[in-house]
């Protein structure tokens, strides 16, 4: 077997390709990486392909005799490069994958920005039947655009296509900083936007935590996921047969109530809260699919996510980087 992989110098990428290189998971299976503007290190099982898979000729070279794509690349900069590569770089894989004599599966890793995430109100969790409500943005457009060409390609040519949906990634001490009401804060949204940068200020002094509230005024809740857990979603897709065709919630079991972390830090580390509110909207995805049909299982709950942020110390050369599908 053999499986092309895209976006493999991202976060999920890398811990991916870890997971794949230290465990038994797809033992005995050839790895394939395509390689733009980073790259990793070659080895016995990881062959690199330099280029964009918004080349046509990029593209044909990777897919040849590959059985299994992973796609993860995803590009924020700018909207034509996301255009280039999120629709015509999806095109043209699909394209190869459609005709390839060889190629027995497709998977694509989409985000909860095709539904929205917090910007749009739904009367329930969200599932993968939910409509999908893209918020504002080039970005947020493409992932629906890709969710929706590897539908297509099901239905026209018969593609073994599978997505698996995930909200905001974290790892290692990004939750602590997401939480940041300081200018170290990874991620947003832009608190003095919200409480003015007075308050965000005299908040980020405290070290206090943020505690949002939905545009009702209860507590704001939302989706986050672990790379562990994605990864460990990923391993469980590839050649499952029962993934075949089909989009998954790849997600926490219960969302992140922000009143339920501004409690459990006080307890545990005496943290202040700031109450904020917002007009975002308390939304989730419910990931009973996954876990009915993919035999799946998150690991990392609310209060596993808050441990391991506030205790992991991040090395000088080990900069907080976004990889957000969501």
């Amino acid at each position: 077997m053999r499986l092309l992989i895209t976006g493999a110098t991202g976060k999920v990428g890398r811990n991916f390709l870890d997971r794949v290189l230290s465990d038994e998971v797809l033992a005995g299976w050839d790895l394939r990486v395509i390689c733009h503007n980073r790259s990793i290190e070659p080895s016995e099982r990881i062959e690199i392909v330099q280029g964009s898979f918004a080349d046509p000729d990029t593209v044909s070279r990777s897919m040849q005799g590959v059985t299994h794509v992973l796609h993860m690349a995803a590009v924020k900069e700018s909207p034509d490069l996301a255009i280039d590569v999120a629709i015509k770089g999806m095109f043209l894989l699909l394209e190869s994958a459609r005709t390839s004599a060889t190629l027995q599966q497709f998977i694509l890793i989409s985000g909860d920005c095709a539904v929205g995430h917090i910007f749009h109100e739904y009367d329930a969790p969200i599932t993968e039947i939910s409509p999908r409500r893209a918020y504002e943005g080039c970005y947020a457009l493409t992932k629906v655009l890709e969710e929706v060409m590897v539908e297509q390609y099901q239905v026209q040519y018969g593609l073994n296509g599978c997505v698996l949906r995930a909200p905001w990634i974290m790892e290692k001490d990004d939750f602590r900083f997401a939480l940041s009401l300081g200018e170290d804060q990874f991620g947003g949204p832009p608190w003095a936007e919200l409480i003015g940068e007075a308050r965000a200020a005299d908040g980020a002094r405290k070290s206090a935590v943020p505690l949002m509230l939905s545009a009702s005024g209860a507590p704001l809740k939302r989706n986050f996921i672990h790379v562990d857990d994605l990864v460990s979603a990923i391993t469980a897709a590839i050649g499952n047969t029962s993934a075949r065709q089909s989009l998954f919630n790849i997600a926490m079991n219960e969302p992140v109530d922000y009143g339920a972390v501004a409690a459990y830090l006080a307890k545990t580390r005496a943290v202040e809260a700031v109450r904020i509110p917002t007009p975002f909207h308390s939304n989730w995805l419910d990931n009973s699919k996954a876990r009915h049909l993919l035999g799946w299982r998150p690991k990392v709950d609310f209060e596993a996510l808050i441990e391991r942020a506030w205790s992991y110390r991040r090395a000088p050369d080990d900069p907080r980087k976004i990889w957000y599908p969501g």
